[in-house]
């Protein structure tokens, strides 16, 4: 498969926002972030990747 320019921007971009919703994560457990919080982090962490999983 090759991707295109603009395909290949849009998984970077994908790629990114994965690794924000994980640094988010980490923060919220360096922070002692109460479970609800952590559930919410990791949900979005979770969603976030499976987006990347789908390349389009």
């Amino acid at each position: 498969m090759v991707l295109s320019a603009e395909e290949v921007a849009d998984l970077q971009d994908r790629i990114f926002q994965l690794r924000c919703a994980a640094e988010d994560v980490a923060t919220g457990v360096e922070d002692g972030a109460d479970l609800g919080e952590l559930r919410t982090l990791a949900t979005e962490l979770v969603v976030t990747a499976r987006r990347l999983e789908r390349l389009r």
